[in-house]
């Protein structure tokens, strides 16, 4: 048991998609506190969502619709979180479901603690640290490793929810997995976010199933509004309904899982049955650290998003960032903290059952305030090097950047104060291109360990082995107030820019005193210890030329955050969903 913190009505699936988003609007009575920055990328213009006894935050309003309807019920948190993930299977297939993998933070308001999941997906028994290395001896082209079987891990989402239902949940298993049942039986209308990512795919249609599934006869993907039925995913949904996870781990499920892994035409994997059957999912210790009077939870190791985020606000904190305000001075001190953090995350960062990962040095405020010293007000740094933690083991080891993309990401609170804040993926957009006979598509999470198994003769930590869980950028976080209260319930999307993301959000909650939509919409910055980035068509934009003058190396680039966020005030609950994507924040 992790001890206590130390104080410091149903929607009509067969509506056109804007008549759903509009029903959910007014069904959550939203209230406009605070303008939300409205920029040319194709952010959806929202007002921050209100509550007073419960609040949903996810991707996609009928996901978010079907965790009020749980929260309503009188189901926990963690009840709410399954139903959303289990609908998001549905309509935001691109990004996350049961055959990927899930990082989850949970509040449990009456014990006063924090405790932390890891549902992350593990690499094969069979597999090698050369799994990514082609015939010329270099390491593969990134897509040539993602599409297939070679890149699928070893799914762990379904148990993770189960293990968390076990934990905290409220109402039966089956009512949970109801929604996603009914909806995959009735169909739902295509969204025009799914419709944009299904024509901009370049792989998809050449797996039978998926082309059938997402694409009409001429293989263009089916328009905006067709209703889209998945009785296979119904069925499978049954299965597990009736008989827990296991019936997922074993038997024709698990038959068929291996058997689309395996059978890949030009990329098969080597996953087996056993793989499957000896899926365990891991209780991490939560990683938290202070900033200013706050105290913020994450997921620790083998996700780096904790680490990462909290030696970024260590470097923020002697700055008055109130003052400073969301501008290009801003952006300075969060690009340089985002090097000196990527810097370290690039050495340090590994699945901690194969590396000794010193997470306790990482995020140790002398240390951290030594990396500090490191920025200049006046002049980027460039590149920065890793540092030189305490309580580190002797280990000669490579830095090694990565790559990672995919994923969604939920709040919740329930009406007793219980938080969930979990995001999940399935690594990049559709997975390895993947579907199975069940209907749900699988992960390509394995391109998340470095594909070059060593540097310099050095091995690198997040190199691939059998049965290894590959590094992730993931940031599933939980704020407390002084007090130790419950404040806020954020995470996001984005690979390695969920770091960023997530830092941006907090500093605009906790600094700039934002509401949640406003924070959430504010225009995406930072860097990954490369180029410092801005997002295109957004207020960032004329940035550029005072963090040229520093020195720095300035990108504009899309940055599609998913983030959402919820933030408990004494009059209840106020949420902001990114409007960079479809969801919404909703409660009662």
């Amino acid at each position: 048991m992790t001890p206590a913190i130390p104080r410091s009505p149903r929607i009509a699936t067969r509506l056109p998609f804007a008549a759903v988003l509009a029903l959910l609007a007014a069904a959550a009575n939203a209230q406009t506190l605070a303008p939300a920055p409205e920029a040319a990328t194709g952010r959806i213009t929202k007002t921050a969502g209100q509550a007073q006894r419960h609040m949903a935050a996810a991707a996609n309003p009928l996901a978010a619709s079907a965790g009020r309807d749980i929260l309503r019920a009188g189901g926990s948190a963690v009840d709410a979180a399954i139903a959303i993930q289990l609908v998001l299977n549905l309509v935001e297939p691109q990004s996350s479901g049961i055959g990927g993998g899930a990082f989850l933070v949970h509040w449990d308001e009456a014990k006063k603690s924090v405790q932390t999941l890891d549902g992350r997906e593990t690499a094969p028994a069979a597999a090698t640290p050369t799994r990514f290395i082609g015939a010329d001896g270099k390491p593969m082209k990134f897509y040539d490793a993602v599409i297939g079987g070679r890149s699928v891990g070893v799914p762990g989402t379904l148990k993770l929810m189960e293990e968390a239902h076990r934990r905290w949940g409220r109402l039966p298993w089956r009512q949970l997995v109801a929604p996603a049942i009914a909806l995959a039986e009735e169909g739902f209308a295509i969204s025009p976010r799914l419709n944009g990512l299904l024509a901009g795919e370049r792989n998809l249609s050449a797996d039978p199933l998926a082309a059938a599934y997402f694409y009409d006869p001429g293989g263009k993907p089916k328009p905006v509004g067709t209703v889209l039925k998945n009785p296979a995913f119904a069925a499978t949904l049954r299965t597990i309904a009736e008989n827990g996870a296991d019936a997922f781990y074993s038997g024709p499920i698990a038959q068929d899982i291996v058997a689309s892994v395996t059978g890949h035409k030009s990329n098969p994997g080597d996953m087996t049955l056993a793989d499957l059957a000896a899926y365990r999912v891991e209780e991490r210790e939560p990683v938290c650290g202070a900033y200013r009077v706050w105290r913020i939870c994450g997921m620790g190791p083998p996700s780096s998003g904790a680490i990462a985020v909290q030696q970024m606000l260590g470097v923020l904190e002697p700055q008055n960032m109130a003052r400073i305000g969301a501008g290009a001075e801003a952006v300075h001190w969060f690009s340089e903290a985002g090097r000196l953090a990527f810097a370290d995350r690039a050495l340090y960062l590994a699945d901690p059952a194969f590396l000794n990962v010193p997470v306790s040095g990482l995020i140790d405020r002398g240390y951290v305030g030594s990396r500090a010293g490191l920025v200049s007000p006046d002049r980027s740094m460039g590149r920065a090097k890793a540092g030189d933690p305490p309580n580190k083991r002797a280990q000669l080891l490579a830095p090694s950047d990565g790559v990672e993309n995919g994923t969604s990401h939920i709040s919740v609170v329930d009406s007793d104060g219980n938080a969930v804040s979990m995001t999940t993926t399935i690594e990049d957009g559709f997975g390895a291109r993947i579907m199975t006979k069940g209907g749900f598509l699988l992960n390509n999470e394995l391109t998340d360990f470095s594909f070059a198994p060593e540097e310099d003769g050095k091995p690198v930590a997040n190199r691939v082995e059998g049965g290894k869980r590959p590094r992730s950028s993931m940031a599933p976080t939980l704020v407390f107030d002084a007090f130790g209260r419950l404040y806020a319930v954020v995470g996001s999307p984005g690979g390695s820019q969920i770091i960023g993301y997530v830092a941006k959000t907090l500093v605009a909650l906790l600094d700039w005193k934002m509401d949640p939509q406003a924070a959430v919409d504010l225009a995406n910055f930072g860097s990954r210890n490369g180029p410092t980035e801005l997002e295109k068509g957004t207020e960032a934009e004329p940035w550029k030329a005072a963090l040229e003058a520093k020195g720095h190396e300035v990108r504009l680039v899309e940055m599609t955050s998913g983030i959402q966020a919820i933030v408990k005030t004494p009059e209840g609950f106020v949420g902001g969903a990114d409007g960079r994507r479809e969801g919404v924040a909703i409660g009662d």
